[in-house]
């Protein structure tokens, strides 16, 4: 599987973690968006897109939003589960990953490509703003 085409949207505010958005494109047949380029306390490194977990109410089964209080949809009341220990991982136990590297080479080459693309496009690199063809 070859990475054909990498988009860079740059996010504004240099005092977030959160550095750009990135679209991959993969075999100019499969798209995954929303990857993340953040800064974390070793460096940059991505993020996968994911979504947030939801918890079902006992009352009328609505999924609502993890650590919910009340029900969006009847009103009533959602016990509060055990929650992790840290609030590192009580955030990641929130989110689930849509899209993700199996194997960590993959990981790693696919890391590789986006920060590269990133760097060129915050270095303000010619051609398409948003578009480093890798292929």
């Amino acid at each position: 599987m070859d990475i054909t085409e990498v988009r860079v949207f740059l996010k504004d505010d240099a005092d977030k973690k959160l550095k750009a958005y990135v679209t991959v494109t993969f075999d100019n047949a499969f798209v995954v968006r929303n990857i993340k380029v953040i800064e974390g306390s070793s460096g940059l490194f991505i993020a996968m897109p994911s979504r947030r977990v939801k918890q079902s109410c006992p009352k009328c089964n609505f999924k609502n939003e993890l650590r919910s209080k009340f029900c969006n949809q009847c009103g009533g009341q959602i016990p509060m589960n055990a929650q992790p220990v840290s609030s590192e991982e009580n955030r990641q136990a929130e989110h689930k990953d849509i899209a993700h590297p199996i194997t960590q080479s993959f990981r790693e080459q696919l890391q590789k490509r986006i920060l590269d693309a990133y760097q060129k496009e915050k270095a303000g690199s010619g051609g398409n703003p948003n578009l480093h063809n890798l292929g």
